[in-house]
């Protein structure tokens, strides 16, 4: 059977590609990538040689439609996306929707995915915040108004929130985030699994000053503790 497979590939260490994962990708007859030039390097160093779609959010209605004709048509495609999950925000919902409506009118088309790394967990897990039940709230807004109101939905919310930041939006994210929910006990996840990991705790105000007048690089997580949820981080590192 022609199988859809969502493929996690690393989010900084390459030695965190799963066996399954490079199995995956060797035995499939299209990738589809959300950029064919870092996906080539990914598949170079593993030595694998598989033709490639591009699958990205400016094109993915039309990829979609290409990638589910050739499952219609017998092929096996594997979805990667530039470090990560699939459809965490990368591109992917689409093509899932369209495989379960294919299927629905008749087409027998396999769908699965191959899990692996994904910084949402990691930057949980590290963050030192509860991790039994938390908020994945994905990148938001660019602009400030529309970011405070995508912040203030979940203000009332005791479950632990994370988010995903642009450099570039960081320090205005972080004065958004004091605004909105106080000053609350946070932590902050650059460069995951690389040489240069780093996780910063402390307050949103301490976040904020560290992360002022400086060059950031690479993408942020940001894990906040919902509400009424105090963690001391006074001699913790």
């Amino acid at each position: 059977m022609a199988t859809l497979y969502l493929v996690a590939t690393p989010i900084g260490n390459l030695g965190d590609m799963t066996l399954r994962g490079l199995e995956t990708l060797r035995s499939v007859d299209f990738v589809a990538s959300e950029d064919t030039r870092k996906t080539g390097r990914l598949l170079q160093h593993f030595e694998i040689d598989r033709p490639q779609i591009a699958f990205h959010e400016h094109n993915e209605r039309q990829a979609t439609a290409r990638v589910l004709g050739l499952l219609q048509s017998g092929k096996s495609v594997a979805l990667v996306t530039d470090a990560g999950t699939p459809g965490i925000s990368d591109p992917g919902f689409t093509l899932v929707r369209g495989v379960l409506e294919a299927n629905a009118q008749g087409a027998e088309i396999g769908l699965t995915m191959i899990p692996g790394a994904t910084g949402v967990v990691m930057a949980l897990v590290l963050s030192g915040l509860p991790v039994h039940s938390f908020t994945f709230r994905g990148f938001p807004p660019r602009k400030g108004g529309p970011r405070q109101r995508f912040l203030a939905v979940d203000q009332e919310s005791p479950h632990t929130l994370v988010f995903y930041e642009s450099p570039y939006r960081l320090a205005a994210f972080l004065q958004d985030a004091i605004t909105v929910y106080g000053d609350r006990s946070a932590a902050l996840a650059n460069d995951l699994t690389k040489l240069y990991e780093k996780v910063t705790r402390g307050r949103l105000s301490t976040l904020a000053a560290e992360v002022s007048d400086r060059t950031l690089k690479g993408e942020y997580i940001v894990v906040i503790a919902g509400k009424d949820v105090d963690i001391t981080w006074e001699g913790m590192e």
